[in-house]
Parts: C-alpha cells; sequence; structure tokens
C-alpha cells in the first residue's frame, strides 16, 4: 500500500504546496519503496525463474536495493517536518543532520556492498550502528510532534490533530498484530483492515497538509470517543450479560439455554440510546469542557429569551453570554431604532 499511497499524496502536495519540502519527501519515500520492491522482483526472476534471461541481475539488483536505506532515511523527516515542512525550533537542527548524515552513509554502503549487514567484520559494525542512529531519530523525531503540539495553536495545531488520529489507530492495529490477532481475522479481513489503515494514514496527513475541511478533525474525534466507548461497553455487557445468564440457566434448569442471548440482546437495545447520551456528555464535559461551556449558557440563554419582557436585562444578558462564550477583546450591542423606515433599508 506504502508503495502507491506515498508517491500519490507526494505528488498531490508537491503539486498543491510547491514549496513545502513534505511533499517531495513522501516522494521520495515512495521511490525508495518502489525500487526496493523492483530491485527483488528483478533478482528473482534473473536468477531463479529464468537464469540468465536479464543481464547483470546482482549488480541492478544490488542498485535498485538502495531504495529501501533511501525510504528509511526519508522517515525521520516525515516526521521532523511535518505539517509545515521545518524543523520545530532551532534546537532539533542536530537531530535532523545525523538523521541525514546516518541516511547518506546506509544508501552508500548498500550501493558499495549491497548486503553490508552480511558482509561481516567492520562493515557489518558500521551498519548496525547507523541503523540503531536511523531509528533513534525516527523516536526522537515522533517526540518533536509531541513538543511542536504544545506550542502550536490555530491551523498547525489542528493538522497535528489528523496527524495524531491517524497515529493512534495505526498503532491499535499494530498492538493488534502482536497480540495475535490476524489468527482470529483471518487473512483476507488482516489485508482489508491493513489497506484501510494505511489509507487513512495518508489521508490523513493529505488533509492536514492541504487545510481542506481541516476543522472537521473536532468532529472525527468526538465521534470516535463516544462511539468507540459506546462499542467497546456494549460489548462487554452482552457477552458478560450471556455468561452471566448462561450460569444461571445452568443452575436453575441444568442445561443452556438460546433465550441468555435474546435477553442479552434486547438489554443492549435498550441501553444504546441512554447510554450513548451519558457518554457524549462526559466526553463534551471532560475533552471539551469550554465548547460544552458555551453550549449550555447558549442553551440556558434561548430558554431565558423566551421569557424575558425587559429589553434592558436582555441586553445586559445578551453582552454577557457573548462575553463568557467568545471572549472577544471588546463587545458591543447596536439596536435598530423602532421608527426607521424599513422600505429605505437595502435588501439582498
Amino acid at each position: 500500500m506504502g508503495i502507491i499511497g506515498a508517491p500519490v499524496l507526494g505528488g498531490l502536495v508537491a503539486s498543491r504546496r510547491p514549496r513545502n519540502p513534505y511533499g517531495w519527501l513522501w516522494l521520495g519515500f515512495g521511490l525508495g519503496l518502489a525500487l526496493q520492491l523492483l530491485g527483488e522482483s528483478y533478482a528473482a526472476y534473473a536468477l531463479v525463474v529464468e537464469p540468465g534471461s536479464l543481464p547483470a541481475p546482482r549488480t541492478i539488483s544490488r542498485l535498485l536495493g538502495s531504495g529501501g536505506p533511501l525510504a528509511l532515511s526519508c522517515a525521520p523527516f516525515l516526521l521532523l517536518l511535518f505539517p509545515t515542512g521545518r524543523l520545530p525550533s532551532s534546537r532539533w537542527r542536530p537531530v535532523a543532520w545525523v538523521a541525514a548524515v546516518s541516511g547518506v552513509v546506509l544508501v552508500s554502503l548498500n550501493l558499495l556492498f549491497g548486503s553490508p549487514d552480511e558482509v561481516g567484520g567492520i562493515i557489518s559494525a558500521i551498519t548496525f550502528v547507523v541503523v540503531i542512529v536511523l531509528f533513534s531519530a525516527i523516536i526522537l523525531s515522533a517526540i518533536s510532534l509531541v513538543t511542536r503540539y504544545r506550542r502550536a495553536s490555530g491551523v498547525e495545531r489542528q493538522q497535528l490533530k489528523w496527524f495524531a488520529m491517524a497515529t493512534v489507530l495505526a498503532t491499535f492495529y499494530i498492538f493488534a498484530l502482536l497480540l495475535g490477532f490476524e489468527r482470529l481475522l483471518g487473512g483476507a479481513l488482516l489485508n482489508l483492515i491493513d489497506a484501510s489503515t494505511n489509507m487513512l494514514l495518508y489521508a490523513a496527513v493529505g488533509v492536514a497538509i492541504l487545510r481542506h475541511r481541516l476543522y472537521d478533525i473536532d468532529v472525527i474525534i468526538n465521534r470516535t470517543l463516544v462511539y468507540g466507548s459506546l462499542t467497546a461497553m456494549l460489548v462487554a455487557l452482552y457477552f458478560g450479560g450471556i455468561v452471566l445468564l448462561q450460569r444461571m440457566f445452568v443452575v436453575l434448569t441444568g442445561e443452556r439455554s438460546t433465550l441468555a442471548v435474546v435477553v442479552s440482546t434486547l438489554v443492549i437495545a435498550a441501553l444504546f440510546t441512554p447510554l450513548r447520551r451519558r457518554i457524549q456528555s462526559f466526553i463534551d464535559r471532560r475533552f471539551y469542557r469550554r465548547k460544552y461551556d458555551a453550549r449550555r449558557t447558549l442553551e440556558t440563554f434561548s430558554a431565558k429569551l423566551r421569557d424575558q419582557t425587559d429589553l434592558q436585562a436582555l441586553d445586559d444578558d445578551l453582552v454577557g453570554i457573548v462575553r463568557e462564550t467568545m471572549q472577544p477583546a471588546h463587545v458591543g450591542l447596536w439596536l435598530r431604532p423602532s421608527g426607521v423606515d424599513r422600505s429605505r433599508e437595502p435588501t439582498g
């Protein structure tokens, strides 16, 4: 998926934001993956399938195989330069220089020795150290995103939220693989989830960089938190209810009954709406406190507006509501005189 998604994302970003090096980095990353795959296919065909059918299989496969180290060398910068194409601050220049030098060394070793980790001796030791340094740079680059987010505001913070959401979902997928869930999911479903996870990552990065529907991320995160928590709780209640009811039926009747499944299903259906509302309210209060308070304030004002007859009191309440919810530097209220001739007012 990376062989297709990375060049498409890089080409789209580079064409829309040519001065931002981030799109060109994705093109380099995708090119490296494509060259590595091409080198493996070339060597397999020329050495195994049809020996002697293609010229210089070892030399050409070595050259093409350097695409893998090239992609690895781009990885730290995909994190370090997101989303502005610049370093978070001058303090991160040493990390960038170390990643760049290590990448150049690793690509050079692969061009000269093909598989330097298998050569042995000093070359193998140097390759091992360079790879460790590159992975350390990737970890530090990921930490730079946390630092950048803490200092960011406005558009940049929204961009980082998109990337963070995709990263969290990808992390859950990786942990599922490490815990052995691929045996339960099956090959076809696992490939579908893998493709969807990669596509989500590329889509999130594309939205963040190109800023299309950028502020929708708050709604997406809110819904993900609500329905993710709701699904987990309902699944736990469903299976817990089935287990508990089955034990009760075994104790009372001496055998299992399908009634336990029916009762658990009805309970879940009855709890869905009230549980969703409670979870939504909790998440709004816990994670979206400012917006939650603003909405509650506006709801209270709307109820008061229906019963208020004193215009001066209503003016004071309206100004207070605007100050509390919007927190502007200055607030002014203009009322149209009742004697103004509306027929002379411009329309449209």
